[in-house]
Formats: C-alpha cells, sequence, structure tokens
C-alpha cells in the first residue's frame, strides 16, 4: 500500500512503560508499517501507549499472542500490559501526529531530522528524512547502532554497501561522510598544489576519486522512497541503488553494513563476510539472539565487536 493511502489500521496497546521495547518488539513481530509512542513517563511503573500501524488489521488472537511472547521474552511482569486497542486512522492525520511527536535524532555526527526540523548544530551532518508509514523513519535501536559504527570506523575512501537499505539512512550516512572528505581533499589540494604559472592551479592528483556506495533491499518500495530520501540529501547522484537481494555476483566492498533481522543474517552471513574487505557491521540482532548469530560464524571469520543499545545489539567484525 501506498503511503497516500486513505485508511491505515492502528493496534494501541498500553503497557507499563518498561515494557515499551517489548511492544515495539511484538509490532515487528507482526510486521507493522510504523509505530509511535505517546510521551513516556517519569516511572517504569507507569503506563504509557505504544501504536502500531498496519496495512490490514491482524486479529485480536494474533496480537494478543505476539504481545504475550514479548512479554515473556523481555522478561516482563504478567500484569504488564493494560489494554490492547485497534482503531482506523486517516493518513493525512497520522503525518500530523509525526509532525508533533518526531524529534529530530542524534548520532555521533549525524542528525535525523524532518524536512521542517531546523538543526541550528551546523557541525552535524543532517541526514533529512521524509516521513512514511510503510518504512518509519529510521531512527530504531538498530538504525542507531549502525549509525554508530559509521560514525566511529566509515573512512571516505571506502566502498560501502547497504544491504536491506529500507529508508536508505545508512548510505546516505556514507555518502555525506564520503562528500565531507572529498570536499576536504580538494579543498587542501586547490590551496597547496599552485602551478608556478600566476593565476593557474590544479587539483593535486592524490585526491580520492569517490568511493562506489551501492544499496539494495527486496522490496521495491523501499528503494523507491530510499531514492528519493537520497535526492533529498543531495546525494542521489553518489548512491546506486537496485531491488533484490545481495548475490555471489556483486563486488566486494570495503564496508558492509546489514540492518535486517538475525533470521536473515544467519542465512546470508557466509555472503556478507565473502564480501566484506575490511568491515562488517550487523544489526537487527535481539541481544538474546547473540549466541545464535556468533555462532553461525564461519572458521577463520576474523575479529568481532558487540555493542548493545537498549534490547538490540549490533555486531561488527573485520573478516581476517
Amino acid at each position: 500500500m501506498s503511503d497516500q493511502s486513505a485508511v491505515w489500521f492502528a493496534v494501541s496497546v498500553t503497557v507499563k512503560a518498561a515494557g515499551v521495547e517489548a511492544i515495539e518488539f511484538a509490532f515487528n513481530c507482526l510486521d507493522s508499517l510504523g509505530t509511535k509512542i505517546n510521551d513516556m513517563p517519569k516511572t517504569d511503573k507507569a503506563l504509557v501507549t505504544v501504536i502500531g500501524y498496519f496495512q490490514e488489521l491482524p486479529s485480536e488472537v494474533v496480537v494478543r499472542s505476539e504481545v504475550d511472547k514479548a512479554v515473556k521474552v523481555y522478561g516482563l511482569p504478567d500484569d504488564s500490559i493494560a489494554a490492547i486497542q485497534t482503531s482506523e486512522i486517516q493518513n493525512e492525520d497520522w503525518l500530523v501526529e509525526w509532525k508533533k511527536h518526531w524529534k529530530p535524532t542524534y548520532i555521533g555526527r549525524f542528525v535525523i531530522a524532518a524536512p521542517w526540523h531546523e538543526v541550528e548544530d551546523h557541525d552535524k551532518l543532517v541526514i533529512r528524512i521524509e516521513p512514511n508509514m510503510a518504512f518509519g523513519t529510521g531512527t530504531h535501536e538498530t538504525t542507531k547502532l549502525c549509525l554508530a559504527a559509521i560514525d566511529e570506523s566509515y573512512e571516505p575512501r571506502q566502498s560501502f554497501l547497504d544491504v536491506g537499505t529500507g529508508t536508505g539512512i545508512l548510505a546516505i550516512a556514507a555518502a555525506k561522510l564520503a562528500t565531507e572528505g572529498t570536499e576536504s581533499l580538494e579543498a587542501g589540494s586547490l590551496s597547496n598544489d599552485f602551478s608556478t604559472e600566476p593565476n593557474v592551479h590544479r587539483l593535486n592528483s592524490s585526491v580520492p576519486s569517490v568511493a562506489k556506495i551501492l544499496a539494495c533491499d527486496t522490496d521495491a518500495e523501499a528503494v523507491a522512497i530510499a531514492r528519493r530520501n537520497a535526492d533529498l540529501n543531495g546525494v542521489g547522484d553518489r548512491i546506486e541503488f537496485f531491488t533484490g537481494p545481495i548475490t555471489d555476483e556483486i563486488d566486494s566492498f570495503d564496508f558492509v553494513c546489514a540492518n535486517l533481522t538475525a533470521d536473515v543474517i544467519i542465512h546470508i552471513l557466509p555472503l556478507l563476510i565473502e564480501k566484506t574487505r575490511e568491515t562488517l557491521v550487523m544489526s537487527g540482532i535481539l541481544a538474546e539472539q547473540e549466541e545464535a548469530i556468533l555462532s553461525a560464524f564461519p572458521p577463520g571469520a576474523g575479529q568481532h565487536f558487540v555493542c548493545r543499545l537498549g534490547e538490540w545489539i549490533s555486531v561488527t567484525v573485520h573478516p581476517g
């Protein structure tokens, strides 16, 4: 369904504040199109409402089953859920709500902001994302973990592959860093490498060309949205997008990001490692799934590092 559709379905779960992440996890398992959280209270025992949006309304039995499962996964008391309700919501109403509740998100050098947000910190790299019902805003913990890894480890010289690009945030982040790095090198060359002839200067031939940035997703609508976001951020010409999974035929890349789910990552892990020259970052993984991911590593996969944010982790691998 397009983000221009007139009606969406909403499932509202009222839960003690300590259980917000569990409900978000349940909505993810139900393939929700996006979520919204009412203002968080000051105590873990106070109640908060988490709303999941859907193209088709799941049955009450299925919703209750996934919510109960999430409560157990997160080790919450049985009385954590106060109420579950369903409703219809107009698309324009949803957009109004997003404008009221969505604030810019800061991760390292990056700021994720909507087109209408004013970002006063000019030292930050701003990633503008147009809110979209089907693919959210890209500010989930797993995206933050990947952005933190890119901020810490990605170098402008590196080629970059974004597997499961979604809104395109990770590829856009790499493109912005690559653009900033190239422009800095070019500016330095222009100021320091002058010809002996007056009024003539040239670029130093040592300035590297822009590294290849490739992003893919199996969902054609996600790819279309990612392209629009890349254009919105002025890096549409820096990123190559395609619809489909990674295969043996694609090139190897210096830096690879795969923000997927644990089961998908395990299935393609050998291929991800094979296509990574220097750094592989994987997320979309619950902390309790860490052992399953690590045990799936092929022999000689290289060093790995685990970072945690809430109930989610990222795993960074340096193949060797």
